[in-house]
């Protein structure tokens, strides 16, 4: 799964590389702590390639209110089109995530959740799929999102037993639908050498916690 990122590409960059149109009120980049309910760059391809602001934790169409119910941050690729909170958005509101990294935490024997930070091995942008939703119920709309999730690949389960599900340049524009049907094709664990993993300290088990030294190799 991904319960926290980090994202260091400025926003130019970002565009630049989805050839996407950049919104006026995209998060400030860089943050090295990114946590649920806090707003991400997303791509969508709405009349072209758009990259907008979007909160992190899908509200479905029939919560009171944002938080009215769970907190959506991540969707299982194996049941993501038979849930009735995802399967319109699976079929017709896809979307791509770019971030530099995620974490995620291995539990000891002892109980200890430890942290690690993934990254591409090729230090490209980790691109997550991603469904997004707008929620309307009076108001400003709320544009919302979460990443799509598999069984974790050989190198990586020995921390989770979950993953995002990361594309490679070549699967965006099939993702996005715009080459055509056949996303769901694209729904498997990633190859297993396509990520690099180190641990990190502790400080980033705190929400509050920020600034580069996050993403650095513990030494302990």
């Amino acid at each position: 799964m991904c319960g926290r990122m980090a994202t260091l590409l400025p926003i130019e960059a970002m565009a630049k590389l989805f050839a996407a149109l950049p919104a006026n009120d995209l998060p400030f980049s860089p943050n090295y702590n990114i946590c649920p309910t806090d707003d991400l760059s997303v791509v969508v391809s709405e009349q072209g390639r758009r990259l907008v602001s979007m909160r992190w934790g899908f509200v479905p169409h029939w919560y009171k209110t944002v938080n009215a119910g769970s907190l959506l941050i991540n969707a299982r690729a194996e049941t993501l089109a038979e849930r009735p909170a995802f399967r319109e958005a699976c079929r017709v509101r896809r979307c791509l995530i770019p971030a530099t990294g995620f974490y995620e935490w291995a539990k000891t024997a002892e109980g200890v959740r430890l942290p690690w930070f993934f990254e591409r091995r090729d230090q490209t942008p980790v691109v997550f799929a991603g469904i997004w939703q707008s929620w309307d119920k009076g108001g400003a709309p709320v544009r919302s999102c979460e990443i799509v999730t598999t069984a974790a690949n050989e190198a990586i389960k020995g921390i989770h037993h979950r993953m995002p599900l990361v594309l490679p340049p070549q699967d965006w524009a099939l993702w996005l639908g715009e080459a055509g049907t056949g996303a769901a094709t694209l729904m498997r664990p990633g190859p297993n050498d396509a990520l690099q993993f180190h641990r990190v300290g502790t400080e980033v088990n705190s929400n509050r916690a920020s600034g580069p030294e996050l993403i650095e190799p513990f030494e302990g």
